[in-house]
């Protein structure tokens, strides 16, 4: 690497700036025979390739980079986007040797071994479908996938090929998951009974408002082009939109809003907790546009489900007041606080057990406290992404592994077609799909 692009990449890792929201790739079809998968040994460097390197993945390039500098067995080695300054100035900062518009050119390179794909939901599917016919590894973005279909056949596709998938929701890697699941085995709290979680956010200018550069677009000359085409994708087509292209979140073709974006950080660590990663039963949701009257998602969202092991899940959120609601994992005998500030994405330093007023007698002769604080350390965001790096020379499940991403994402898509629908859903496992009665058991 030049001189010049080392000081470009060591500006980009120590910055705090990232650049504007994601985008997209162009679209294509899943080969039809999985690629030769190069053996990374213990030793071997692993070259990593970017598709969409907006604001969320430019964040991951820095993180990645700065893995880069610290443990030399990593390398960024292609970029891409469908905004040509993005593409540019991504290949400016990671020193990568190749750069493209197109995400399809990444994956036919043998000298990629594995993709971050932080491109707007909508493309998130097919990208990974593709990546893993092609022999990539993949450090997919949550949410998972658009759709819950989209979802299952990407759950298959890592089976069928022996890959390795992790799902960006960092969350996921805080060690307080964990803890919180071990006291659940261990009896502390009794039957399940209830869990419940918030993301709640407020700004002036509304969530997902994010800067739009007025001279991009399709017609736009050398930085300012934009393929509109390719990012438009698998969605309906339709004339260059600036705010669909710099602010997705807001529309439903190509994000889920609330659900996918937030709720995905609460449902999919539960799912951690729980005795296993569960498809809900039955899921409704509530909801509405009441503050901010610029976008198709709801600004405050609500989602019920229960599952079928005998418990509950209540999630609360609103992009228009602050204030969270507390973490917390309702048993018979006691009751584990997640996070006492609500914040899912927050950091906490403990998680506290406590018993239920009706079993504590019973609670503290087995435990011999009341309440206790378990302590908890570390760094998810980090540590989510070098666990995505072992388990590419393990071959082992990644900790946010495609089946668990995969009921997670169930959960969340049936909130939002609840919403749009104004019904209560159900699932059926054996079917695998979202029906509107509850299905047969026995």
């Amino acid at each position: 690497m030049s001189r010049k692009n080392g000081v470009n990449r060591r500006e980009f890792v120590t910055s705090t700036v990232g650049v504007s929201s994601a985008a997209a790739m162009a679209s294509s079809a899943s080969a039809a025979r999985p690629a030769a998968k190069r053996v990374i040994g213990a030793n071997d460097r692993i070259n990593v390739g970017f598709i969409g390197v907006g604001g969320r993945g430019s964040s991951l390039m820095r993180l990645v980079l700065r893995m880069a500098e610290q443990r030399e067995d990593i390398n960024v080695t292609a970029v891409c986007d469908v905004y040509q300054k993005r593409k540019r100035l991504a290949q400016e900062r990671s020193g990568a040797e190749f750069a493209t518009l197109d995400h399809r050119e990444v994956l036919a390179r043998p000298d990629v071994d594995a993709v971050v794909v932080a491109t707007p939901d909508h493309w998130h599917g097919q990208i990974a479908l593709d990546a893993l016919d092609q022999g990539k590894d993949v450090y997919l973005e949550k949410p998972m996938c658009h759709t819950i279909e989209e979802a299952r056949r990407v759950a298959e596709k890592v089976k069928q090929t022996n890959g390795v998938l992790q799902v960006g929701s960092q969350t996921t890697s805080s060690r307080q998951w964990w803890k919180a699941r071990k006291a659940i085995a261990d009896g502390m709290i009794g039957p399940l009974l209830l869990s419940q979680g918030s993301y709640h956010r407020n700004s002036v200018r509304g969530e997902w408002n994010w800067q739009i550069d007025s001279d991009a677009g399709p017609a736009g000359k050398d930085d300012n082009y934009i393929d509109w085409k390719t990012w438009l994708g698998p969605a309906p087509k339709r004339s260059w939109d600036p705010e669909r292209f710099f602010r997705f979140r807001k529309y439903w073709d190509y994000s889920g809003g609330i659900a996918t974006d937030l709720f995905y950080h609460v449902v999919a660590p539960l799912n951690i907790c729980w005795e296993e990663p569960q498809f809900p039963y039955r899921v409704a949701a509530t909801g509405g546009i009441y503050a901010f009257k610029d976008r198709e998602v709801p600004d405050t969202f609500n989602l019920l489900a229960d599952f079928a092991k005998g418990h509950s899940l209540v999630l609360s959120s609103s992009m228009a007041n602050s204030t969270h609601i507390p973490g917390l994992l309702r048993g018979q005998h006691g009751t584990i606080t997640m996070v006492d500030h609500g914040k899912f994405e927050g950091r906490t330093d403990h998680i506290t057990i406590a018993a239920e007023r009706a079993h504590l007698e019973e609670f503290v002769s087995k435990w011999g406290y009341q309440s206790v604080d378990i302590p908890v350390e570390e760094t998810p965001r980090d540590a989510h992404m070098s666990n995505f790096f072992e388990c590419m020379r393990t071959r082992q499940k990644p900790v946010l592994d495609a089946d668990t991403a995969y009921r997670a994402q169930v959960t969340i898509s049936m909130g939002v077609e609840s919403f749009r629908r104004g019904k209560i859903l159900y699932f059926d496992p054996a079917m695998e799909r979202v029906v509107e009665k509850a299905p047969a058991t026995g």
